[in-house]
């Protein structure tokens, strides 16, 4: 029972008049890319203020709106008049189909607009509606079901859950970074933070060709579609070979310097395909003295003189909390972490 997905954001609300029409149009400009990619259909997209509402009969697409990153959350509803007669008679209709028997309930109601009756006259008269409906009792404390009513100015909104939201800002509205991804899990989970504060990345893996098995490169690949995934839009990315540049490495430098030297060499790749893409950055899985590389030391001579910013989302991180993280976004099932 729905006729429309109700999608509400938090932070983009906090930005000026300008900043949030533009952050509005992105989430939209997302919101129905993730639709298309679904194969969700939808009649329409309307705004009022705080508040998208996609007209679609799918509940699907509050789950698949929810993954858009800037939602706070989303919710299946039914629209109806907002008047009191109105709301009482979809609240009725709707406990009917949701709440069992012996089961509690509660009514939340919020307001938006100017009316003649105040929130807890709705909460009220719906309450009433549904228990004489249903004959069930009342429970505002630890309700069996709930019944949310949104009232707006020319309509109501009646739904039984929420979806919550990817949160962050709108992908792609925070400008476009080269993010470094390997096959291991730490990489795409700072790529992934990137994205969720909206970061267009470009993912960027190198192959170590004979110095590495194929598993590493598949998953890799793994790793980017998941990233895709979650961007809800094209997504363009690049594989340098880099045996031939680690032999060279490991045949000329002090052996004691080779993961300085290779990671500074990426670096610099990164950097020339950030230029060349008109990036602004580059994004990185380290985590403060996890592996050699990563020790604050070899961190500032890997970096030293690069001229474009580097981005650590994962700095202050240790391996369990970034394990989490990827079992939370799909992108560690249980193998044993690169």
């Amino acid at each position: 029972m729905c006729d429309v997905v109700i999608v509400r954001y938090d932070e983009i609300a906090l930005k000026s008049q300008p900043v949030r029409r533009r952050f509005e149009k992105t989430l939209i400009d997302n919101i129905k890319t993730a639709l298309l990619r679904h194969g969700i259909t939808y009649s329409g997209i309307t705004e009022e203020w705080g508040r998208i509402f996609v007209h679609t009969e799918d509940e699907d697409a509050a789950d698949v709106i929810a993954r858009v990153f800037g939602t706070a959350s989303a919710s299946p509803a039914v629209t109806t008049e907002a008047t009191l007669e109105s709301a009482a008679h979809t609240a009725a209709q709707i406990g009917s189909d949701t709440i069992k028997d012996g089961e509690s309930f509660a009514i939340r109601a919020s307001r938006a607009g100017i009316h003649d009756f105040t929130s807890i006259d709705l909460a009220r008269v719906c309450g009433d509606a549904v228990r004489e409906c249903t004959s069930s009792r009342v429970d505002l404390t630890n309700p069996d079901q709930e019944i949310f009513i949104d009232m707006r100015q020319k309509h109501a909104y009646l739904y039984t859950r929420s979806v919550a939201g990817a949160g962050g800002l709108p992908y792609s509205s925070q400008g476009k970074m080269i993010a470094l991804v390997s096959g291991g899990i730490d990489s795409p989970v700072a790529a992934w933070l990137m994205m969720k504060r909206g970061t267009r990345v470009i993912p960027l893996y190198y192959d170590l060709e004979e110095y590495a098995d194929t598993v590493s490169a598949k998953n890799a690949e793994k790793n980017i579609n998941k990233l895709w995934e979650w961007s809800y839009s094209d997504m363009l990315a690049y594989r340098i070979p880099y045996g031939s540049c680690l032999r060279e490495i490991i045949e000329k430098c002090n052996p004691r310097m080779t993961c300085v030297m290779c990671r500074r060499m990426m670096y610099r790749i990164a950097a020339e395909i950030t230029e060349k893409e008109d990036g602004c950055g580059i994004i990185t899985g380290c985590s403060l003295g996890q592996v050699a590389s990563q020790t604050a030391t070899n961190m500032f001579a890997e970096m030293y003189g690069l001229g474009i910013p580097i981005y650590h989302p994962l700095i202050g991180l240790d391996k369990r909390e970034i394990i989490d993280r990827a079992i939370k976004i799909g992108l560690f099932s249980g193998e044993k972490p690169a």
